[in-house]
């Protein structure tokens, strides 16, 4: 079919047009791009300026703090224990450490930073307001009780502070390592000799110890942190702990890179609530990881005292290679027909050829313990697994105050 010269240019015309749209920018893109280099260069001189301002509260809030403790002199205060004990102090550091320095062990398992809370005491008269950093760890009704973190308070002003009667007990005790045990890839068992004082010391199984390392090159200081005593108490001159190592944790990556057999420490203890109560009802203990610990330690109670009452141990771990202790445990329950150990493992593998229970310590509640059992029960690891068990075993209809419990922080 014939093309005329007018359609033949048409469809130049059209091409050409065509063309020229396609090398058009498109206005759309245009405005888009146009935005975001107006909000790129808003955005980085205010997140600039941002870092800038936390920079500089940071330094002020540190130099302040320096000038705090180097430049103001607050000479000597009171502080009045309990009504009973008067003790004369050099102000300006935290009550902890001040209360330290004078023999009286507050308890802290996280050396004093302000994380666990550990360390609460009654302060009556004096410490000023509560600070910011203490409220997330005080309930309303602590703080009406005048309850206050020691770690946060500092010895500006006389103070009269009331503490639990036990902590006077609480002693410090230099130690020796006399072995370090591998229990597993990650924990550590450390038998210790108490050197002084030379009667050595005296808990009840299930409390802890504060153990304290030397200043290294991840510390500008001592440090030390909490511990459960995973031994018996009828040896006051020995003690085991488990530690676990935690990534870039000043105290667990010093025992389980530097510290050596034959070093001298210190400690202060005993400390806690944790431990076995009396009464005629069955045992159950539930634990994780290093948790073991305390259940070890009231494990070998039972054994040394006889008790006769059915208990139970429900213990999980990961892996097979997780496991520790397993022979002790196996030994006692042919010894103790009244003892059962329940090990599971939340990530068994092919390798681990694993015929015992699997999941979770919540999956061994919910199956093998019966609505309102008549027992007491004994908790030791996450704070997340201890909370799920109590949920648990409360909703089976276990009474909260038959249900004790130590969260590892």
């Amino acid at each position: 079919m014939a093309v005329s010269r007018r359609q033949k240019v048409e469809a130049t015309v059209s091409h050409e047009c065509q063309r020229k749209r396609s090398k058009r920018p498109n206005l759309n893109d245009l405005t888009t791009d146009n935005r975001q280099r107006t909000t790129d260069r808003f955005m980085l001189p205010l997140i600039l300026s941002l870092l800038a301002i936390s920079g500089i509260s940071a330094i002020l809030a540190l130099l302040l703090e320096v000038a705090d403790s180097y430049l103001a002199d607050y000479g000597e205060k009171h502080i009045l224990l309990n009504d009973q004990k008067d003790l004369v102090v050099e102000g300006g550091r935290p009550l902890l450490f001040t209360l330290g320095e004078e023999g009286i062990f507050i308890p802290s398992a996280c050396g004093g930073k302000g994380t666990c809370s550990y360390c609460k005491v009654k302060i009556h008269e004096g410490g000023g307001p509560v600070l910011p950093t203490e409220t997330p760890y005080l309930s309303p009704e602590e703080v009406k009780a005048n309850v206050r973190l020691s770690c946060q308070v500092k010895v500006k002003e006389d103070l009269k502070v009331e503490i639990p009667e036990e902590l006077f007990l609480v002693k410090e005790y230099k130690i020796k390592v006399e072995r370090i045990e591998d229990l597993t890839p990650e924990i550590k068992g450390l038998h210790l000799k108490i050197l002084t004082p030379e009667e050595g010391i005296t808990f009840k199984p299930g409390q802890y110890v504060q153990f304290e390392v030397p200043k290294y090159k991840m510390t500008s200081s001592e440090e030390y942190r909490a511990y459960s005593i995973a031994s018996g108490s009828e040896d006051h001159r020995s003690l085991e702990l488990v530690i676990t190592k935690v990534p870039k944790g000043a105290v667990t990556t010093y025992v389980h890179d530097f510290l050596k057999e034959g070093e001298e420490l210190h400690m202060t203890g005993p400390y806690g609530d944790f431990y076995l109560r009396e009464s005629d009802r069955d045992i159950l203990m539930i634990a994780t990881g290093s948790g073991m610990a305390p259940m070890k330690a009231m494990l070998q109670q039972i054994e040394a005292q006889k008790i006769q009452r059915k208990t139970t141990f429900f213990f999980g771990e990961r892996t097979k290679a997780d496991l520790f202790y397993m022979d002790q445990l196996e030994a006692w329950e042919k010894k103790m027909p009244h003892f059962t150990f329940v090990p599971t493992l939340s990530r068994a593998t092919e390798e681990d050829q694993w015929t015992g229970e699997k999941g979770r310590v919540t999956n061994l509640i919910e199956k093998h313990i019966d609505e309102k059992a008549n027992i007491d029960v004994y908790i030791c690891g996450s704070p997340a697994m201890v909370e799920s068990c109590v949920e648990l075993l409360t909703k089976k209809g276990t009474p909260e105050d038959r249900v004790y419990f130590d969260k590892f922080e």
